[in-house]
């Protein structure tokens, strides 16, 4: 079982004068990138909030947003008069003009409107806790979705390059035949007197070079590994990632050793297959 490292979580709270829209988005990254934007009033609970979404959802660059919206006409910005007032005498005394405009004037002026902050209250908190865990339980629901997707893909693609690798072990004699016979033609186009007990041992030992025996059954072996994987518990993206790179070792030393247009075509298709794997793989947890 995997999960995705994209997802996206929403929840809103109603409270008796306010409404708390909670977002939580996700994609992929190497590390947890946690990005927060909160009203300054629950900026004391920020530090625990980390803790808590980190735990949650482990990796992935995180946007978490909550917003607060007055219903019930409440503001916690206050006017200064004794402020404003001097502000107002001041400009009075440097040039005329009406009250209002002065007023108008003054209430731009520093500290004319000073924003006063209520204690949070820890019950009104609790509700707000609890739609945060309803955004993650969503977030997390959505990135499972999202990776029964990709372990399908996955699942699919590796039984691509299992099926190529079969076709590989199916023209593998006349691959050796073929190696053969092009030696063979080679030397005699020569024209030159050659022992062929000589030629027939440098022969055997030129061919074991191409030979790619350990190569299929390591390759075979990774790939089992890979689905093995995908089925446990722990799977993960940096683990399937490695697994994907020991796949492509393999399947480029066959590449290498092949000699054989019909193989090698067949070897571009695997590496065809691996590299989309290896890109999906970025985004899982």
């Amino acid at each position: 079982m995997i999960h995705s490292m994209t997802g996206y979580g929403k929840s809103v709270l109603q409270l008796l004068s306010k409404t708390i829209s909670i977002e939580i988005k996700s994609l992929n990254s190497k590390t947890l990138d946690l990005n927060m934007r909160m009203p300054s009033m629950y900026r004391s609970k920020e530090l625990s909030l980390r803790k808590l979404i980190a735990a949650k959802l482990n990796r992935g660059k995180v946007d978490f947003s909550m917003n607060l919206e007055n219903t019930g006409g409440e503001t916690f910005a206050k006017v200064n008069p004794k402020v404003v007032k001097k502000y107002m005498a001041q400009l009075e005394g440097l040039a005329t003009g009406d009250e209002m405009q002065r007023l108008q004037m003054a209430i731009k002026m520093p500290d004319a409107i000073s924003t006063e902050r209520d204690e949070i209250n820890e019950t009104e908190w609790s509700d707000i806790e609890r739609e945060i865990q309803k955004a993650l339980e969503n977030i997390a629901q959505y990135r499972l979705e999202e990776g029964n997707v990709l372990e399908a893909d996955f699942r699919k693609r590796i039984a691509v390059i299992s099926d190529l690798l079969e076709q590989v072990l199916a023209i593998d004699p006349e691959r050796i035949t073929n190696v053969r016979e092009r030696l063979h033609k080679g030397v005699s186009d020569l024209k030159e007197k050659y022992d062929e007990n000589r030629f027939e041992q440098e022969l055997v030992y030129y061919i074991e070079k191409f030979d790619i025996t350990e190569e299929k059954v390591r390759l075979q072996n990774h790939l089992e590994y890979f689905i093995k994987t995908l089925n446990s518990d722990d799977s993960n993206g940096k683990k399937l990632g490695f697994i994907s790179q020991e796949i492509g070792r393999e399947v480029n030393t066959i590449g290498s050793k092949a000699n054989f247009a019909p193989m090698q075509k067949l070897v571009v298709q695997m590496k065809d297959e691996l590299e989309k794997i290896k890109e999906q793989l970025l985004n899982v947890l």
